[in-house]
């Protein structure tokens, strides 16, 4: 008797430890098992370098939604960067999508500028403006050999 109790203890134990590694790994992994309340938009630039699909896309510095899809258009040689947005954030049709890097060598994300149009994007409407991502090396080489 003394014995299955013992055991029942350790079970739950071993039980409560799967279920709060399992909870953590969802977690961290930003796994979602339900549909997100968002609405995806669109955004060409000319250059997206080392932006990645799942960055984020904040506006006023909070987390607004994420990078779903990066693709090429072949007929233009742009990149299209199609964007899921928060269904709780109305964005202006003139709004602008920038691509900005998290302190001076961190991640690539979108960021987001409102713009005083009284319309707003629709699910799969296309932001207009755009500014594409600033290279540290093409900055540096144009310092170094335009300064002569």
């Amino acid at each position: 008797m003394k014995n299955m109790n013992l055991e029942m203890i350790v079970g739950l134990f071993l039980l409560a430890g799967f279920l709060s590694f399992s909870w953590l790994a969802i977690k961290m992994g930003d796994i979602k098992f339900f549909m997100e309340d968002t609405y995806p938009v669109t955004a060409r630039f000319i250059s997206i370098s080392g932006l990645k699909e799942g960055a984020a896309v904040e506006l006023a510095g909070v987390k607004v939604g994420k990078v779903s899809d990066i693709h090429l258009d072949n007929g233009e040689y742009e990149a299209v960067v199609e964007l899921n947005i928060s269904n709780d954030v109305r964005l202006q049709d003139d709004s602008i999508a920038s691509i900005r890097t998290s302190g001076i060598i961190g991640d690539r994300f979108i960021k987001l500028t409102p713009g005083g149009s009284e319309l707003y994007l629709e699910q799969g409407d296309e932001i207009e403006e755009t500014e594409s991502a600033i290279s540290l090396e093409e900055l540096v080489s144009k310092y170094i050999f335009d300064s002569e």
